[in-house]
């Protein structure tokens, strides 16, 4: 499967609260966010802009253009094969219409290199 992706701008950052959290008011802005509240952990990520200075910062994301139905197979594993493979670090958040990748900003053009020479493009 190929698929099309497209940058988004800004760095982001990945904030870890405790479980019982209430979400901050800096969660919420511009570009992407993701809210995942599990047992163990609220996770956050954001525009490392508005985060607090203790999130996971230097974190680029990759939007797939490519749609797909929810239950179709092997979206998530050909985005994320051609970066793991390679030993880079990558999160993945998917939504109800996409899929997101995010690595680390100074291994963006290496996954942009590894993600095109496994037959993706970019927008």
């Amino acid at each position: 499967m190929n698929l099309s992706f497209t940058p988004l701008s800004g760095e982001y950052a990945i904030a870890r609260l405790p479980a019982d959290a209430q979400i901050p008011d800096w969660a919420d802005g511009v570009g992407l966010v993701n809210i995942t509240r599990a047992d163990d952990e609220l996770s956050i990520v954001c525009r490392a802009d508005r985060g607090p200075l203790d999130a996971d910062a230097g974190w680029s994301a990759l939007k797939v253009e490519t749609l797909a139905d929810l239950d179709e197979p092997g979206v998530v594993m050909a985005a994320v094969t051609p970066i793991s493979s390679a030993g880079l670090g990558i999160l993945v958040i998917s939504t109800h219409l996409r899929d997101y990748l995010l690595v680390r900003t100074k291994e963006l053009p290496r996954a942009k290199d590894l993600l095109t020479s496994a037959g993706h493009a970019f927008v």
